[in-house]
């Protein structure tokens, strides 16, 4: 297990040198000029050409690439365009930690709510039951997350009170952008749930174990469940990566100080340093989610042979 968990881990870094270099040309190819948003619109070329020298902008691609790395490898994600502050400081003191929140908690809320309704569609398979919640996990898949979030505000935050419709801190913040976040995470995890559990529930083992009159709630809970976890296990740490993506809109409907408002202000700003930083720290944190669930396989199935 600890060899394939650092066989695993030495596999990771190239893909994380992939990520950089695919978002460091990524921002070479966006259409404007870093220096001339510095110095802003209309400024004489001589100054934008010095900031640009100043900048290292002028340098070969290869040489900004391993300045870029250089920096990375020493914690320095750069300097924002328009606060002048390290990158690094504005989002790991905060904005970091805000939509890692949001995200662990939309994906605690998806994995309950969603291999709940799995199970319960699986069991009772072309019932009523079965029916309605593949119906609604239809409907969750179908459902845009923003529009999601400003039907919650109006109707939870608005009419009723209950909630407060902005912000991040308070429980009364936290439920209605959980709820927006979580909710096609919840359908995904309930449709795959429920493929999975009714392959498993068909295998003999399970047939073996009902005419052995095992209760049916060991049978659902402590056999069929636990060796239909992979493929649900797979989909769960993709969701997760997911999630912190779709942060982006979900933090924007909800004034959401965190990652995915700050990417979002940064890019009409045309502040490209920071949105080079988010996307890559969030890449990273996509990398290294696989690399839990790729160990955690072993907890749900021993059968699995790592060497």
């Amino acid at each position: 297990m600890l060899i394939y968990s650092i066989r695993r881990l030495i596999q990771t870094i190239p893909v994380v040198i992939g990520v950089t270099i695919v978002v460091f040309l990524l921002m070479h190819l966006i259409p404007g000029d870093a220096a001339q948003v510095i110095i802003g619109e209309g400024a004489p070329k001589e100054q934008v050409e010095k900031i640009r020298e100043n900048l290292g902008l002028n340098d070969p691609l290869p040489l900004q690439y391993w300045n870029y790395v250089s920096g990375l490898l020493q914690g320095d994600l750069g300097d924002s365009i328009r606060s002048s502050r390290p990158i690094a400081d504005e989002i790991f003191k905060s904005r970091f930690w805000i939509t890692v929140e949001l995200a662990v908690y939309s994906t605690i809320l998806a994995v309950f709510l969603g291999i709940l309704a799995g199970i319960i569609s699986a069991v009772k398979k072309s019932s009523p039951a079965d029916i309605g919640v593949m119906f609604i996990a239809l409907f969750g898949l179908s459902m845009p997350n923003f529009w999601l979030g400003l039907m919650l505000i109006q109707y939870f935050a608005v009419d009723l009170g209950w909630f407060r419709p902005s912000g991040w801190g308070t429980w009364s913040q936290t439920v209605l952008p959980v709820i927006t976040l979580g909710t096609g995470g919840a359908a995904i995890i309930a449709r795959m749930t429920r493929s999975s559990m009714l392959e498993v529930i068909g295998q003999d083992y399970i047939r073996t174990a009902q005419a052995k009159g095992v209760r049916e709630r060991v049978i659902i809970y402590r056999h069929a469940l636990k060796n239909a976890m992979i493929p649900v296990i797979t989909v769960i740490g993709l969701e997760f990566g997911g999630l912190l993506g779709g942060a982006v809109l979900t933090e924007s409907v909800f004034a959401v100080n965190g990652m995915g408002r700050y990417v979002i202000d940064s890019i009409r700003a045309r502040d490209f340093p920071v949105v080079q930083a988010t996307v890559l720290v969030l890449s990273i944190m996509f990398v290294i989610v696989n690399l839990l669930v790729d160990i955690s396989y072993r907890y749900f199935n021993k059968r699995i042979d790592f060497d």
